[in-house]
Order: structure tokens, then sequence, then C-alpha cells
């Protein structure tokens, strides 16, 4: 069974927010192994990579993934960026647009109490996984 997974780098997010994408970004993809392992190996020549989220998926390639994602969300070309080094599915989200999501999805549920969001990793990651695989 594939996972889809969702990893971050603070060492990237930082560089990203130096050149001015901002500090939310994510490298999103599908593996049938471990996802620890590959994220231990690294990408991007960053190895403190930290899996947040994993689900497991069927019938669902990384290039679907991704062609899903780029409908919503705007992936970092690794060619107009060298530190990238030709990762694909890196991907620098907006913190209003996944504000909005949780809002959106809290109301539909019925559960729409008026509490401040504090949003941490975990909700990007959700954010994430949820527009791959719709």
């Amino acid at each position: 069974m594939s996972v889809l997974f969702v990893a971050r780098s603070v060492i990237l997010g930082r560089w990203a927010s130096d050149v001015g994408l901002g500090k939310h970004v994510y490298k999103i993809g599908i593996t049938e192994e471990d996802p620890k392992a590959l994220a231990a190996a690294g990408w991007a020549g960053e190895t403190d990579w930290k899996i947040i989220r994993g689900e497991e998926v069927a019938g669902l390639s990384e290039e679907e993934a991704l062609q899903r994602l780029t409908r919503k969300e705007r992936m970092i070309d690794p060619n107009l960026y060298p530190k990238l080094k030709g990762a694909a599915g890196v991907f620098r989200l907006s913190a209003v647009q996944v504000e909005n999501h949780i809002i959106v999805s809290r109301a539909l549920a019925g559960a729409s109490d008026r509490v401040d969001l504090k949003l941490k990793p975990a909700d990007f990651a959700a954010y994430l996984i949820h527009n791959a695989t719709r």
C-alpha cells in the first residue's frame, strides 16, 4: 500500500523565507517504502526533514497527487531555485488559505465555534493531504 506523506524542513523553511517564498514550505510525496527513511536521506540538500503526517492511499500516484495539488496551491519550481536540487513536490502555502479551509470544514461539520486558530505544521499537512486526495 502506498503512503502519501507530508514532510517539513526547518532549514529549507528559513531559506524560503529569506528568498521571499514564506516560511510555510512543505514536501509532499507518495512512496511504497517507509517515508521516514526517505526523510532521513533528505531532499533539496537538507537532511533535517521530519515527516509530519502520512496516510495510506490506494490507486494514487505521485504525479496525480501533485497535479491535484497544483490546481489549488503553488508548487515551487525546482528549475528556478537551484537550492531545491530537482526536488519535485515542494509547495509553499499561505496561512490564510489553511485557516479558511479549517473554518469552512468546521462550519460544514456543524462545529463552527469562534476559536482563534493557531496553526501548527499538522494543520498544513492535513490541508495538503485533503487537497491531494480529493
